[in-house]
């Protein structure tokens, strides 16, 4: 069960289950030239602006977090493409993440469900909450709108944690797009193209859609 706690928010959940290998060349192709479209779609000034990473960057300053120190992890990307940088290569399941979090201006998290326990919720960290991120070691995410589990933080929008990264082999994964606004048909429409990457992309199974809206 994924519960959330943030005014304004709401997550787009996938489920299903996977092989995890490198990606092949169908899906190498349709990755570069959407990174080559976006490229020369943006200046860089106008990132910031773009709808879903604006709602983020208003949600990180409603919470305390500085939205330029702490970048989500889409404008980060979105720069990295801008500048001619480029995205690195992991393996299928990161690379259909990162389209849909290029494509939308959505941060976007792939979990490993294995390596998660009990309830999930979604709801700011507390002073002094640090993890070990992907690529970011001793990550400061206070303040921060964090996935819990009961074992404590794995995810937010700038940088997940090493403990329930995505690896190769068959897995379960939970994949969440992180929404800050109440449009639920945008979050839909976003979780069929998710769910149609998936299908051409990969052998992922028994996948499974869900919108989980924000508290009352």
């Amino acid at each position: 069960m994924v519960r959330v706690l943030i005014p304004g928010a709401m997550l787009g959940v996938v489920r299903y289950v996977v092989d995890v290998k490198k990606s092949d060349e169908r899906l190498l192709g349709y990755f570069d030239k959407t990174v080559k479209e976006i490229g020369s779609r943006y200046e860089m000034s106008e990132i910031a602006e773009i709808p879903h990473i604006r709602e983020t960057r208003e949600a990180y300053k409603a919470l305390g977090k500085s939205p330029s120190q702490y970048r989500n992890a889409a404008e980060a990307m979105l720069r990295r493409i801008v500048k001619g940088n480029g995205l690195y290569k992991i393996n299928n399941v990161v690379e259909i993440n990162n389209l849909i979090s290029i494509r939308t201006g959505y941060s976007v998290g792939s979990y490993d469900k294995h390596a998660l326990k009990g309830e999930i919720e979604l709801r700011p960290a507390p002073a002094g909450e640090r993890y070990e991120g992907i690529g970011k070691s001793n990550l400061n995410i206070e303040n921060l709108p964090v996935l819990f589990d009961e074992e404590g933080a794995f995810g937010n929008p700038t940088s997940d944690s090493k403990r329930a990264m995505i690896q190769e082999g068959k897995r379960e994964v939970m994949s969440v797009i992180y929404a800050f606004h109440l449009e639920q048909e945008e979050l839909e429409k976003w979780l069929a193209e998710y769910r149609k990457l998936l299908e051409q992309f990969t052998d992922a199974t028994a996948i499974q859609t869900e919108i989980i809206m924000t508290s009352k």
